[in-house]
């Protein structure tokens, strides 16, 4: 919210801004919902190259055992975590579970990488932490299923 004290460089894009701003917050919560969903496709269905034994042999070689279990447990909650995400169903605790899979990738794995990830380092998934403690915090807002139905965790 604009304080009463700041102002446009733009004035006439107030409007617009004002106008637009109810969509800010579904946009930010259905683009990272669906981010996830070629991920969990790619693990579970082989969809885009991948394979769910190649990502179970890596976790288990990164010390993430069982690397079966983990590597269905994270495509199971990309793919339908992450369309959870985007209609806003069960949001809080879906944004749970992105962050604490999304710290042990920051700080067990990439962490050691370095940071850019460019060299596969921290800084994508730092963003996608940060991004689901955002959430986590929010909630699902006002287009979601949740708001629909009135309850929230």
């Amino acid at each position: 919210m604009q304080s009463p004290a700041s102002r446009y460089v733009f004035p006439a894009l107030g409007t617009l801004y004002q106008r637009c701003e109810r969509y800010a917050w579904p946009i930010l919560r259905v683009t990272y919902g669906l981010w996830f969903v070629p991920h969990g496709c790619q693990k579970l269905f082989g969809w885009f190259g991948g394979n769910i034994q190649g990502v179970a042999k890596g976790m288990a070689a990164a010390g993430i055992v069982p690397g079966m279990f983990w590597a269905y447990y994270i495509g199971i909650l990309e793919l339908v975590g992450g369309l959870l995400l985007a209609v806003g169903f069960l949001t809080r605790p879906v944004a749970a579970l992105f962050f604490g899979f999304m710290a042990v990738a920051t700080f067990y794995f990439n962490w050691r990488i370095g940071y850019f990830w460019t060299n596969r380092g921290l800084e994508m998934p730092l963003l996608l932490l940060i991004i689901s403690v955002v959430i986590l915090i929010r909630g699902g807002g006002e287009y979601s299923v949740d708001q629909r139905v009135g309850r929230e965790i």
